[in-house]
């Protein structure tokens, strides 16, 4: 079978009525099936009729000018920031205008601490203790939670970069099984508060995702107070430099609250996007033995029988080309909403006060106007001789304008590692393939857990 006959698990698209019946009968949490056909045809649509008005924004340079937001009238919807307020506060993934600005300069240092040479070595470190517990997997010939294994061992590398900590130390470990509560039942986005809300109706949160909230931010606090007891030891990690930082023109610091805010924004787009991805790489690749083999034979070139280093993992371009094959057919971070703020015009179309704008990857990477054949998994359109093929602004998991993922090139770093590492190494076999679905959570994640088997390289 050619690679670009292979259509990865996702919903048939199909009519606006045909869809709601479907979510109605699968339940709630299902939004991908609620997307109508025509929202992969068309760059301008509004969503059905509802009491805020949703507005679908596919159009690559509609799409950028929205979240430029040039003139601050675009800001995060009020269903995205209800979902995250519980666990980051105000923090700098939701804020908006002044306060977002004043935060970015304040916290621009510790990007520094996500530069790949001095990131890279905390990355290595985390793998080889996944290698160490995938390799006690195969000596007990044990199942085990693909989805689980991802989110601990970019939870770990996250860990390390910020507190210079591994995460089976204390609470970290509990901080990792908290935010997988929170990821499985947060209520983000659902069909109710979709279709019969007002804008700005507040989501009530279920008890349990307060709760792990609590427990991750308490966690977070407890790792965070001894670097700022007086006298305390200096280190030069993320977490020191937010405590380091201020305010260039006013001199203010962060509050503890407010470095708990924002150090937990660091966790949660560290390591939950891309366990996101990483999941869907190494199901992907368990469907695609030929895949694999390239990976392998490209792995293999560079590094013979030696580590992979910094240099490999930078000029491993295939294995970069299934990273953002991957990322374009199920994106880290599903949808992108806004609300405009006052009446306004976007292309040809009024839009009114109150209106949600729906920025989804998810459609955008899929668009039959954007893209040949989106459906089918293809890592060679991102090849050097295809990638004049993509249309400007069509691609976007990381983002677009000034509140682009800083984090990007650290995150493709780590995917290259991992994925360079594991498939070097060895061969996973999904256990009921057929039955794998994704979802749209805070991220595009699998409906039910992805159980694998490890085995030796063959």
């Amino acid at each position: 079978m050619s690679v670009t006959t292979y259509r990865p698990p996702a919903p048939r698209p199909t009519g606006p009525l045909r869809s709601l019946l479907r979510v109605i009968a699968q339940g709630e949490g299902d939004l991908l099936s609620l997307i109508p056909d025509l929202a992969y045809q068309k760059m301008l649509l509004p969503l059905g009729p509802t009491r805020r008005g949703i507005l679908y924004l596919n159009d690559p340079a509609i799409v950028a000018h929205v979240l430029a937001d040039p003139d601050g009238i675009f800001p995060k919807n009020d269903l995205m920031v209800d979902a995250v307020e519980p666990l980051i506060g105000d923090a700098m993934f939701v804020s908006s205008g002044a306060t977002w600005r004043q935060q970015r300069r304040m916290i621009e240092p510790a990007f520094s601490h996500m530069r790949l040479n001095r990131a890279f070595g905390q990355m290595a470190a985390a793998v080889d203790d996944h290698e160490r517990w995938l390799d006690e997997r195969i000596t007990a010939n044990e199942p085990y939670s693909l989805d689980a294994a991802m989110g601990h061992l970019t939870a770990d590398v996250i860990t390390r970069t910020i507190f210079s900590t591994a995460l089976h130390e204390g609470a970290a470990r509990d901080v990792f099984e908290a935010f997988t509560l929170f990821e499985r039942q947060v209520a983000s986005v659902n069909v109710k508060a979709l279709i019969l809300d007002k804008p700005w109706n507040r989501t009530k949160q279920p008890p349990e995702v307060l709760d792990a909230c609590r427990r991750i931010r308490a966690h977070i606090g407890e790792m965070l107070d001894p670097r700022l007891a007086p006298g305390a030891t200096v280190i030069d990690d993320i977490a020191g430099a937010a405590i380091a930082a201020e305010d260039p023109d006013t001199g203010k610091t962060f509050t503890r609250d407010e470095l708990v805010d924002e150090l937990g924004v660091f966790f949660l787009a560290g390591h939950e996007t891309s366990a996101s991805v990483l999941t869907w790489v190494f199901f992907l690749l368990s469907q695609r033995p030929e895949i694999v083999a390239r990976i392998r034979t490209e792995v293999d070139a560079l590094c013979g029988d030696g580590p992979v280093t910094i240099e490999h993992a930078k000029r491993v371009p295939f294995i970069k080309q299934v990273f953002k094959e991957t990322m374009r057919l199920y994106p880290p971070i599903t949808f992108l909403p806004r609300v405009a703020l006052q009446d306004t015009v976007l292309g040809t179309r009024k839009v009114k006060r109150g209106t949600m704008l729906m920025v989804a990857p998810w459609t955008i990477h899929r668009h039959q106007k954007l893209w040949k054949e989106p459906e089918l998994f293809d890592p060679d359109r991102f090849s050097p001789e295809r990638e004049h093929e993509i249309t400007p602004g069509s691609f976007l998991p990381f983002g677009v304008g000034p509140r682009v993922c800083v984090g990007a090139a650290f995150a493709t770093l780590e995917a290259a590692l991992i994925i360079a590492r594991l498939t070097r190494r060895y061969d996973f076999t999904t256990l009921d393939a057929a039955s794998v679905r994704p979802v749209a959570r805070l991220t595009t994640r699998p409906r039910h857990e992805i159980m694998v088997r490890v085995t030796p390289r063959r």
